[in-house]
C-alpha cells in the first residue's frame, strides 16, 4: 500500500519516517485507509507504539510522518539470528503486549500483529506499527472492509476470525501468541499450501506444544504462551494481563511465594475453645463443651453407656506467627499383642517348658 522514507524534519532537526501512499489506483479504498491508520496511531501515545507526528498530502499522494525507530523488525531478526532466546522472547512478549493494552483501551484493534509490524531499536525496545487495517471496537465501519472479507496475514489469524466473526482485542492476543511461536521455534504455529486449509487448521487444530518442535522455553512460558492461542477467546489472556506476567518474572516458571498465614488466638491449655453460637449455659437447658484433659478422651454418661467425644484440634501459634493445629490423640489400653513382643523370651521359654511336660505326659501314658 505504501513506502516507507527515512527523512529529515527540517523544522525540528530530527529524523523521521514516512510513509507514502503509492499512486497507482489499484485500490479505492487504500487512500482512506491511509487516512484510517493516521488517526488510529495519532490517538495513540505509548512508548511501544510507533507514534504518528504528521499527514498530508504531495503530489496527490498522502504521506504519513512517523517516529523513526532505529533498526529492524522482529522478522529481520528472526532471519538473521534464528529462534530468540527465552530471556529476549519474554521481553518481545511484554512490550509487544504493553502496546496492545494502550491500544485495546482505546478502543482500537490492531488485526494484523506479525513480525514485520514489530519493530526493534538497538536498545532491543519493540514496538507496534502499521494500523493501517485496524478498526474500533465501537465503530464497525471503521475497519473499511467489504462484508465477508478477512483482513490481515493468514499465519496470524484467530480462529473466530476465520470464520467471519468481527476482531477483538482476544484476537490480536492470539495472533501476538503466534508470533511468539515463531519466534521461539522458527516456524508458525500452523502451515498449510491452501489459504483455506490453513483457516481450518486455526480452527480446529491444537498447535504442537513448542518443546517438541525444538524450542527450550521454561515449563511455565510454554503453558501461558498456549493459553494465548487457546481457540475460545474467553480463554486468552488479556493484553494487560500478559504484559503484567511477563514483566513479573513468572515466565521463568519459578514457584510463586505463599502468602503469609494470619496468627490465630492461643487457646488456654487444657482447653477446648468453645464454639461458636454456644456459650456458657444460661438455665435453658444448654450446656458447657465438655473439656479435654490431657489424661483422656471426655466421656458423656447417657443411658448407662459410655461415648467418646472425638478429641478436637487444638490451634496453637508458635514463635515465628505460623498457625499450626495439635491434634490430641487419647491413650490406648494396651492390647496381647504388644505385651507378647514386649516379653518374647519369657514366653518362649514358658511356652518351650509347657510343650516339654506335655509330650513328656504323653510318652509316659502310652508307654
Amino acid at each position: 500500500m505504501g513506502e516507507v522514507w527515512q527523512a529529515l524534519d527540517e523544522v525540528l532537526g530530527r529524523p523521521v519516517a514516512v510513509k507514502l501512499l503509492l499512486n497507482n489506483g489499484a485500490d479505492a479504498s487504500a487512500e482512506a485507509r491511509f487516512r484510517m491508520e493516521a488517526q488510529t496511531s495519532a490517538r495513540l501515545n505509548h512508548p511501544h507504539v510507533v507514534g504518528t507526528l504528521d499527514f498530508g498530502t504531495w503530489e496527490d499522494r498522502c504521506f504519513l510522518v512517523m517516529e523513526l525507530v532505529d533498526g529492524d523488525s522482529l522478522a529481520d531478526e528472526l532471519a538473521a539470528g534464528g529462534p530468540l532466546s527465552p530471556e529476549r522472547l519474554a521481553q518481545v512478549a511484554q512490550h509487544a503486549a504493553e502496546g496492545l493494552a494502550a491500544a485495546h483501551a482505546q478502543g482500537i484493534v490492531h488485526r494484523d500483529i506479525k513480525p514485520g509490524n514489530l519493530l526493534s531499536d538497538r536498545n532491543g525496545t519493540v514496538r507496534i506499527a502499521d494500523f493501517g487495517i485496524a478498526r474500533f471496537v465501537d465503530d464497525p465501519s471503521g475497519g473499511l472492509t467489504t462484508t465477508g472479507q478477512i483482513v490481515g496475514t493468514g499465519l496470524y489469524l484467530a480462529p473466530e476470525r476465520a470464520v467471519g466473526t468481527p476482531a477483538s482485542a482476544a484476537s490480536d492476543m492470539y495472533s501476538l501468541g503466534c508470533v511468539l511461536y515463531h519466534l521461539a521455534v522458527g516456524a508458525p504455529p500452523f502451515e498449510a499450501p491452501t489459504a483455506t486449509a490453513l483457516l481450518y487448521l486455526h480452527v480446529d487444530s491444537p498447535p504442537v506444544p513448542p518443546h517438541q518442535r525444538g524450542a527450550s522455553l521454561p515449563p511455565a512460558f510454554e503453558a501461558y504462551l498456549l493459553s494465548m492461542l487457546a481457540k475460545r477467546r474467553a480463554d486468552r489472556p488479556t493484553a494487560r494481563r500478559a504484559a503484567d506476567w511477563f514483566a513479573s518474572g513468572a515466565w521463568r516458571g519459578t514457584p510463586e511465594p505463599l502468602p503469609p498465614e494470619q496468627p490465630a488466638a492461643v487457646s488456654a491449655p487444657g482447653r477446648l475453645p468453645e464454639p461458636r453460637g454456644e456459650g456458657r449455659s444460661t438455665g435453658q437447658g444448654r450446656r458447657r463443651a465438655p473439656e479435654h484433659r490431657s489424661g483422656g478422651a471426655a466421656h458423656r454418661r447417657s443411658g448407662g453407656a459410655h461415648a467418646a467425644v472425638a478429641p478436637r484440634p487444638v490451634s496453637v501459634t508458635t514463635e515465628d506467627g505460623w498457625n499450626t493445629s495439635v491434634h490430641r490423640v487419647p491413650p490406648r489400653r494396651p492390647g496381647l499383642r504388644p505385651l507378647l513382643r514386649r516379653h518374647f523370651r519369657l514366653v518362649a521359654a514358658v511356652g518351650g517348658t509347657v510343650l516339654f511336660l506335655l509330650a513328656l505326659f504323653l510318652g509316659m501314658a502310652f508307654f
